[in-house]
């Protein structure tokens, strides 16, 4: 899976009218969050969703108008909350996306951001809103990488939202700013500062490419994840097999774990072949950073698998107990899919748990 504005970076070069929308700022009741963005061609939806329904057909409609127009707009949109409404636009609340109908024009802001994020890399996406009378609009757009030291002083105009840019990065939340008339005196035009924090996605790494690692590759890269497959048997660990595969590893389980690069967004699944390999995975990351560990298995290979670490100082109690195995959650699954689903479903569970604890602690 890709960031939709690495995916728009990419779109750009087939040099095809595009028009990005984005939603600024909700009241209320609303089928999606602030941030949530879309791609819509002059055919319609490419990547990304604003909810569905009215809201997304609506704004699909106004982004196709403004492709015509080739000028951004900033549309507001009420959400009806009768629940005789046929169409069933119930939320009742209300959203206000920005279209920007020429994004070719920042080709470097996305071209920068999408560099930083191929480094992993965070930043924030700021894009200066102008809006004159009659609905008329105008953007400028600048991509912020996250420096190392959180009080490094911003060139201007940032320097007069330092405090916010700070917030919006500790807080992961996407934030539409007023600008203070004192700082853009223009009258008759409201300027707006919309801050969006663009991370890179948390990296799947699943050793084994059988059944399971399959079938769990299209679901990770469904649910936001960067997947990467490892495994040493070209029959299987092709793009064939995983058309839905980031990256695909043909090498030793083992030492391909070993030498990746594992950090606190990494989570990985271990479905090898066999025990052995499970075993060799498993040593070469259970000491790591790494975000989450599972392992399939019964409960009676985990005991021995444990007893084993432990004896032979692979690892220690406490590391041991943070992997999860036997993996995944608890639906009494069969199938492989069912077992893919399982697995999947904690995947979500610990990055929500995770994101909620980062979010504690700053």
């Amino acid at each position: 899976m890709k960031n939709i504005h690495t995916y728009l970076f990419e779109k750009l070069k087939e040099k095809k009218p595009l028009a990005l929308a984005t939603i600024v700022e909700t009241k209320g009741s609303t089928p999606q969050v602030t941030g949530a963005s879309a791609l819509f061609s002059l055919k319609g939806l490419l990547e990304g969703t604003l909810g569905g329904g009215l809201l997304e057909a609506d704004a699909q409609k106004e982004a196709q108008r403004t492709l015509n127009d080739m000028a951004p707009v900033l549309s507001e949109f009420t959400l009806r909350d009768d629940i005789s409404d046929e169409e069933g636009a119930i939320c009742g609340g209300e959203v206000r996306i920005l279209i920007d109908a020429t994004p070719e024009e920042y080709r470097d802001t996305f071209r920068m951001l999408s560099q930083s994020l191929e480094q992993r890399k965070p930043g924030i996406l700021a894009t200066f809103i102008n809006e004159f009378p009659k609905k008329k609009v105008s953007l400028l757009r600048f991509w912020i990488e996250k420096k190392e030291k959180s009080d490094t002083e911003l060139e201007k105009p940032f320097s007069f939202f330092q405090a916010e840019i700070k917030r919006v990065f500790s807080e992961c939340q996407p934030k539409l700013l007023k600008i203070r008339e004192n700082i853009f005196p223009e009258k008759g035009i409201n300027h707006f500062l919309f801050l969006e924090p663009v991370f890179p996605l948390p990296q799947l790494v699943i050793a084994g490419a059988g059944h399971i690692g399959q079938a769990l590759s299209r679901l990770g890269s469904f649910l936001g994840f960067e997947v990467t497959v490892i495994d040493d048997r070209p029959e299987y660990s092709n793009t064939e097999n995983l058309p839905d595969a980031d990256n695909i590893v043909v090498r030793d389980i083992g030492k391909a774990v070993r030498n990746f690069p594992v950090s606190a967004d990494t989570y990985v699944v271990i479905v090898t072949r066999g025990h052995r390999q499970d075993a060799d995975a498993l040593r070469q990351c259970i000491s790591s950073d790494a975000g989450y560990i599972g392992m399939i298995g019964s409960v009676r290979k985990i005991v021995l698998m444990r007893k084993k670490f432990l004896e032979e100082g692979w690892a220690t109690l406490r590391q041991f107990n943070r992997v999860h195995a036997p993996i995944g959650i608890n639906i009494n699954s069969k199938t492989v899919e069912e077992i893919a689903v399982s697995i999947a479903a904690q995947l979500v569970q610990v990055r929500s748990q995770i994101q909620h604890r980062r979010g504690e602690e700053k």
